[in-house]
């Protein structure tokens, strides 16, 4: 045991300021110790398996001289029992660092998971929706909670205001909770099954999405009006109306054609290549032109310092309420996007292409993934001939419904 300094009284430790160890007698080994910068604080030496120790007791004056001879005293006595106290004192402060780790909100571990993933996510558009359901949805309710404390009671009190009035929403939202507490426990931050699955679980609690969303289909031109309606739209002025038509010859999505560059574009070899950043299922999409195609491309202006093959007036991308402006103007019961409907339509009701060379023309999936595994090529020049067949067809409105055999028109 060190010999016990001479006791010192509260008043005295106040006025101590020389840097260095002052001990303060009552309880063996404890001092004040005061560095070069004068802060100051307690220090406990002690002899731990044969080992001299100084074991840290807090901040003068945060803890005062009677709160550090307690703690000394307490100290020494674990001591006495066979238990080192400073061990102890790290293993407590191990478990708080731990714990705090841990004690993550399901706001916190949303916002690591979309950061996370953004990356891999096509565009920030993605991001964006992720962030914005949860924020108007689930925040409310959860947000603030504990993953690990995220039940099947505060899922559905999430889902169930919605889950029959915006039930496209309320999916798309059941999946992303899923997702973020399953990152959660694989980050081990929660335990148990995880109270936002559908199979086996929540499908038992909520009526199946097709029993409660309507699907809502954009209105389109019946195949037949369409003829018709192609001699009206081109002598409609505008570049909305002249990126509606080539929407319509490419039988594109209307931000595809909103969006088309020059160099995208090759005239010579009539191809169209869409990247697979602009494209929906992230693919990179080749759009075989029709004569009546090139001769609009040929036929458009080029504006200075725009590579858009049709800018808006005041350069940028034309927005899809100009193209839905000039259907209105027109007095036409359809949507742009409808009239990928009616190629489709066409397609099944007034030629005899196979569906897959439809579906291609319209850049879907074909088929489950071990289908499109095998079908590794994109029906190009079957393709050619399709939007050659459809580009004739929108030129003769007196044409309704006659089939085009293609066995015996390329013969």
């Amino acid at each position: 045991m060190p010999k016990l300094a001479k006791e010192m009284a509260a008043l005295k430790v106040g006025a101590l300021t020389e840097p260095g160890l002052h001990f303060v007698g009552v309880v063996p080994g404890l001092a004040l110790q005061i560095n070069a910068a004068g802060s100051k604080s307690w220090t406990l030496r002690v002899v731990i398996g044969g080992k001299r120790r100084d074991m840290g007791l807090g901040g003068y004056p945060e803890v005062t001289l009677a709160k550090a001879r307690e703690k000394a005293r307490d100290a020494r006595e674990l001591i006495r029992q066979g238990v080192d106290p400073i061990q102890r004192q790290q293993a407590v402060l191990s478990a708080l660092r731990a714990a705090m780790a841990e004690a993550l909100t399901f706001k916190e571990c949303a916002a690591a998971y979309i950061k996370a993933h953004r990356a891999g996510w096509k565009n920030a558009k993605h991001a964006q929706q992720w962030e914005n359901t949860l924020k108007q949805h689930a925040y409310p309710i959860i947000g603030d909670l504990m993953v690990r404390d995220v039940k099947l009671a505060q899922v559905l009190a999430v889902l169930e205001p919605i889950w029959t009035t915006t039930n496209e929403t309320a999916v798309r939202l059941r999946g992303r909770i899923e997702l973020v507490l399953d990152w959660a426990a694989a980050r081990g931050l929660r335990d148990g099954l995880n109270p936002a699955r559908w199979r086996g679980h929540l499908d038992k609690l909520l009526p199946k999405p097709s029993k409660v969303n309507k699907a809502e289909h954009h209105a389109a031109l019946p195949v037949g009006d369409v003829g018709a309606f192609m001699i009206r739209l081109r002598a409609a002025d505008g570049m909305g109306a002249r990126a509606l038509e080539f929407a319509i010859l490419t039988a594109a999505r209307s931000g595809e054609a909103r969006g088309a560059t020059w160099a995208e574009i090759d005239l010579a070899e009539k191809i169209w290549i869409v990247p697979s950043a602009r494209m929906k299922a992230g693919k990179e999409h080749r759009v075989p032109l029709s004569p009546e195609a090139l001769a609009l491309l040929k036929s458009l202006p080029r504006m200075a310092g725009s590579e858009l093959v049709f800018p808006a007036p005041r350069g940028g991308v034309l927005s899809d309420m100009t193209l839905a402006a000039v259907l209105r103007r027109m007095e036409v019961p359809a949507v742009p996007h409808g009239f990928r409907s009616t190629f489709r339509d066409w397609a099944s009701e007034c030629s005899s292409y196979p569906r897959d060379v439809a579906e291609m023309a319209l850049a879907h999936a074909i088929g489950d993934k071990v289908e499109a595994a095998y079908r590794r090529g994109d029906l190009f020049e079957k393709r050619r001939l399709m939007m050659v067949d459809w580009a004739q067809f929108l030129s003769r409105p007196e044409v309704r419904g006659n089939v085009i055999d293609v066995q015996t028109k390329r013969a």
